[in-house]
């Protein structure tokens, strides 16, 4: 079959689902950067936090005989690697880039040792998908939107929450205030390191999230490595959205959309070498790096500890 004729072909309605349900992981990444960076550090550690919590949503999962189990040992993971990038980058000062890049480092090595040492042949239960009564019968937007597994549905949940809070709320202002100007903040009473440790440890929760997706609800497995960049790409869909929870979400969803069309011309026998398609969203990542990401302004104080 051709490439034209695959596309006439192809089930529109799933891909959309399915590019959705790829963008989770990275989405949450994305929101998990946006938290940090508006407060006023530089979070590249979280592809290595995504992995890392990967590795215990599947290894507690296992030992204690349920997801849902792994899935909060995952988050609390996440928390505490990102408490730990916090520490390094706020009381100590150290270069938060440098940081981020060593916790990366330190998760492929912890993950792919302890992979070998605990090898099982076990697979960890995912959660089924679920449709929400009436919603999930409307045409079209039903097929699309309503019928997921829990975590694609949190996801959306955030996205929304974090919208409004971050650009409606107190707590939002207050969090863009320490990023932009901290100096200003402190002068009116707000805690600028408080509010840095806490956005940046819900950094680690939401990366938590992320990578214990793919483990509760992707495969059900762990494998070295299996994060594949998907921290560096929500970084990357963070900076394509201006560090906006909403222009993340599109842009993440462009990253996707690749993926989720390979798959599918595999499965209708397309001749074309899936390598192509896969390398795809990273291609896109260096060209938005590269291209938009000079357009778009950071938050001023991001990268810069304050006393």
């Amino acid at each position: 079959m051709d490439f034209l004729t695959a596309l006439f072909q192809l089930n529109w309605i799933g891909l959309l689902a399915a590019t959705i349900t790829s963008a989770t992981p990275i989405i949450l990444a994305a929101l998990g950067g946006i938290l940090s960076e508006r407060s006023g550090v530089i979070n590249i550690a979280l592809e290595g936090i995504m992995l890392t919590s990967a590795y215990v949503a599947f290894g507690v999962g296992i030992l204690s005989g349920s997801t849902v189990v792994g899935l909060l040992a995952a988050l609390i993971s996440g928390a505490l690697i990102a408490g730990l990038h916090a520490l390094l980058s706020i009381k100590y000062r150290t270069n938060q880039v440098v940081s981020g890049t060593v916790i990366n480092l330190f998760a492929v090595g912890i993950t792919g040792y302890l992979y070998r040492q605990f090898d099982t042949n076990s697979d960890l239960s995912t959660f089924p998908q679920l449709s929400i009564p009436g919603l999930s019968s409307i045409p079209f937007i039903g097929e699309v939107l309503f019928q997921f597994q829990p975590l694609v549905y949190i996801m959306i949940v955030l996205v929304a929450a974090m919208q409004i809070m971050l650009f409606r709320t107190k707590w939002g202002l207050r969090t863009r205030a320490v990023g932009e100007h901290p100096r200003a903040a402190d002068t009116v009473g707000i805690n600028v390191n408080r509010m840095r440790y806490a956005n940046v440890i819900l950094s680690g929760v939401l990366a938590g999230l992320g990578g214990a997706w793919l483990v509760v609800e992707a495969v059900g497995r762990f494998t070295p490595n299996m994060t594949t960049g998907r921290g560096f790409i929500g970084l990357a869909a963070m900076i394509f959205g201006n560090w906006s929870p909403v222009g993340s979400v599109l842009a993440a969803l462009m990253f996707t959309v690749p993926e989720a069309i390979q798959v599918k011309l595999q499965l209708l026998g397309v001749p074309i070498p899936y390598q192509f398609l896969t390398m795809l969203p990273y291609l896109l990542t260096i060209i938005v790096l590269a291209g938009f990401g000079r357009r778009n302004t950071s938050p001023t104080a991001a990268g810069k500890p304050y006393p």
